[in-house]
């Protein structure tokens, strides 16, 4: 029988230090572009297939009682939908979608399956998320909405994926909450994320060179031409990174602006060609 273990699968640790399997004896699972399920041996899978491009190979539950429920990410990265079943995970896509350097991402698009080293059992995993990056690096990645340390069953199956991540250059983490603050700022910025604000109004090149020098996000607007219309261009600056600001405080007219860091990381128009 197999277990799955992203809901309640994986057996207690019981406070003690258990044995991963090696590598190379992971199986994935995952759902083909035309539906079908296919099953492959991890170390090979990883280095032939475009997970960022895959559907997620599980659904996002329903949780009767619960205040949130599953939903849907429009990414500025991929131009499309993105699942998910939590604020969490929801919180994390926002932030990888904002990095200039991820190329791609995708909702559960494997299911991990080994047998226990000590059980002897079947288990299996589906991470909630996969990025990946400009220079070939993925991630593999869980979004608890809890601070709290994961349970027995999570951590040891943590453990299990970090091994089968590493052995093919992959990394795996549990992706901590951002501090409210920055939460809430970037929330707001993604309200703006879509390419549509980038030249709005064709205040695009007037916006940046308003800030060619920091100052604060208000005068800056007024700067560059009538607030109204500058304000979602600037805020798109902000969210792509061709302008910078603190996140960790409060975002508002005070807020001191400043010119993002020079090269192509920062331009939307390298990115879209990377996605393509």
């Amino acid at each position: 029988m197999i277990i799955d273990s992203s809901q309640d699968g994986l057996p207690a640790v019981a406070g003690r230090a258990c044995p991963v399997p090696e590598p190379g004896s992971l199986e994935a699972e995952f759902t083909e572009p035309d539906g079908t399920v296919v099953q492959r041996r991890w170390t090979e899978a990883a280095v032939a297939v475009r997970f960022e491009q895959l559907k997620p190979v599980a659904a996002f539950p329903v949780v009767p009682g619960r205040r949130w429920g599953p939903g849907w990410w429009w990414s500025a990265t991929t131009g499309g939908h993105v699942p998910h079943g939590s604020q969490a995970m929801c919180m994390q896509l926002m932030l990888l979608d904002r990095d200039p350097q991820v190329v791609g991402l995708s909702a559960r698009p494997v299911r991990l399956i080994w047998r226990d080293p000590d059980s002897g059992r079947v288990l299996t995993w589906a991470p909630q998320v996969f990025a990946r990056y400009a220079d070939g690096r993925a991630l593999l990645a869980d979004c608890p909405a809890s601070t709290e340390p994961a349970g027995d069953r999570a951590a040891r199956a943590a453990a299990v994926l970090r091994a089968a991540c590493a052995a093919v250059g992959f990394t795996y983490r549990r992706l901590p909450a951002p501090d409210a603050v920055v939460a809430a700022n970037v929330r707001w910025l993604a309200g703006y994320r879509h390419p549509r604000y980038r030249d709005a109004g064709g205040l695009g090149k007037a916006v940046l060179q308003a800030f060619t020098a920091p100052r604060p996000l208000m005068t800056g607007a007024a700067a560059a031409g009538e607030v109204l219309s500058a304000l979602p261009v600037l805020y798109h600056a902000l969210w792509s990174g061709r302008l910078t600001a603190d996140l960790t405080r409060p975002l508002g007219g005070h807020t001191l602006v400043c010119p993002g860091p020079s090269g192509p990381a920062t331009d939307g128009s390298e990115r879209e060609q990377q996605i393509r």
